[in-house]
């Protein structure tokens, strides 16, 4: 793995970056000493309140499939908002937009779902081209918001690697910070051209588990330390691994805490690596 020559705090980090969202998403992991995002992939927005309520002390972001909730309506995307300023952390909407500028405006404007409006960073795949990240930002942009590109992903057999992963961090540096702030990927692919870590994105990792291993349907599970540590992450991605647990709210949190105990050690070792 490559890492950058320097290594910056993410309250340092925070000071200097461009994107409004991204400069908050830092300043909480500071804050909170916490550098856990939970995706919630539940189905009814019961459910979504009950998880993001149970874990928010821990986390620093909160991960939605908004388009699973069987009864969405706007009132959902009310509550997380203000949840998100009562508990101090950021919407992470994880869309995949892939389609041509003109059509991803519209998905992340309009619809019933109306994303830019309360999600405080989304995501895209590269494979439409550039055009995708400036039909995003038309929306994003003047809201403030933040664009991650998919450059790798967990799932065993995925296409999402060499030359692809390599274009993908091109047509982020080509974007500029001040709307892709960074990838969705399993380790630092920026680093490759950047070797001082001058431009600084952000990478965000799921497939992580307490214990590495996999499941039925081809997720491949590494550990906070091997996430943040080994391969210079920021952001560990983690589910059912923790709302999954049986025991109630208090069991929940508890297991948060285990995460983000993990995460956050490894990320001040990997401080005093540099």
């Amino acid at each position: 793995m490559v890492y950058p020559t320097t290594v910056k705090t993410y309250l340092e980090r925070a000071a200097s970056h461009p994107n409004a969202a991204a400069r908050k998403l830092l300043e909480i992991m500071d804050r909170k000493k916490t550098n856990l995002c939970v995706s919630v992939d539940v189905t009814t927005s019961a459910e979504v309140l009950e998880v993001v309520r149970n874990v928010a002390p821990a986390v620093c972001m909160v991960k939605t499939h908004i388009d699973i909730i069987s009864d969405f309506t706007p009132a959902l995307t009310e509550e997380l908002a203000k949840l998100a300023d009562e508990f101090d952390f950021v919407i992470f909407e994880d869309r995949k937009f892939a389609d041509i500028g003109n059509t991803v405006a519209l998905q992340y404007s309009s619809g019933v779902h109306k994303i830019a409006d309360w999600s405080h960073i989304t995501n895209a795949h590269p494979l439409p081209g550039p055009g995708i990240i400036s039909g995003l930002g038309t929306v994003g942009k003047p809201k403030g918001r933040a664009l991650l590109l998919l450059a790798e992903m967990s799932s065993k057999g995925n296409l999402a690697t060499g030359e692809y992963t390599k274009t993908a961090v091109q047509m982020a540096r080509d974007a500029g910070r001040d709307w892709v702030v960074g990838f969705i990927a399993m380790g630092r692919v920026d680093a490759e051209g950047d070797p001082e870590g001058k431009e600084d994105f952000l990478i965000l990792t799921p497939g992580v588990g307490l214990v590495a291993k996999g499941d039925k349907l081809g997720q491949q599970y590494r550990t906070p330390r091997e996430v943040v540590y080994d391969s210079g992450c920021d952001v560990i991605i983690v589910g059912r691994g923790i709302y999954g647990v049986q025991g109630g709210r208090e069991a929940v949190l508890a297991e948060a805490e285990k995460y983000r105990e993990e995460g956050w050690k490894a990320y001040e070792e990997r401080l005093t690596r540099a």
